[in-house]
């Protein structure tokens, strides 16, 4: 698999939910280096039809929220079909309470930072889910095309067939079951090629 540089498609957004407008601002200065999208949320409402407008690469999710909290937000994140996948870190102004790493793990965070947390560290994991996510789509593509491949053969297959089935000549017939048998060959290879 080569690795391509990343199209306007590839762009892998980013989701900053916090209430606080100051920890937005720092999150914005901390990830604008990277240059992918960053989508602000000021509560876990506002997070929830974010999510359903585009897909994201992963969510930073601030704990305690007024309304819906983080960890609501996270469950309901992890809920639905369409969600269920994004990664979501955890940030949280609470370095004491062991409890809100593990509750935050138990509604499917990916990882937890504590504020004031490493500009280096928040940019780094950030960026292995924006890796992730081009990868994911990546192969998304493939297996599309490999999908697409895979119905043409088939199709060229039943004309042959169909060929075979109406082939008056014995020499026609002879060529076609050459082109039937290759072409099932072909179709093996792809399949084995698939599931290794």
């Amino acid at each position: 698999m080569t690795t391509e540089a990343p199209t306007a498609n590839d762009r892998a957004s980013i989701l900053l939910v916090d209430d606080m407008e100051d920890n937005l601002i720092a999150l914005e200065a901390v990830l604008g280096s990277l240059n992918e999208p960053l989508v602000r949320a000021r509560s876990g409402e506002e997070a929830m039809k974010a999510l359903l407008r585009q897909s994201f690469a992963v969510v930073l999710l601030d704990v305690r929220m007024p309304g819906m909290d983080g960890f609501e937000t996270a469950s309901n994140i992890k809920r639905l079909d369409q969600t269920k996948d994004t990664p979501i870190i955890f940030l949280t102004g609470s370095e004491g309470d062991g409890g809100y790493a593990f509750r935050g793990y138990a509604t499917g965070a990916a990882d937890f930072l504590t504020k004031p947390f490493d500009p280096w560290v928040l940019r780094a994991k950030v960026n292995v889910f924006i890796d992730l996510h081009r990868k994911n789509r990546q192969l998304e593509r493939m297996l599309a095309q490999e999908q697409k491949q895979l119905g043409q053969f088939a199709e060229r297959l039943s004309a042959v067939e169909s060929e075979l089935a109406h082939g008056e000549e014995e020499r026609d017939v002879r060529e076609l079951r050459q082109q039937l048998t290759r072409m099932e060959e072909i179709l093996a290879e792809m399949r084995r090629g698939r599931t290794n």
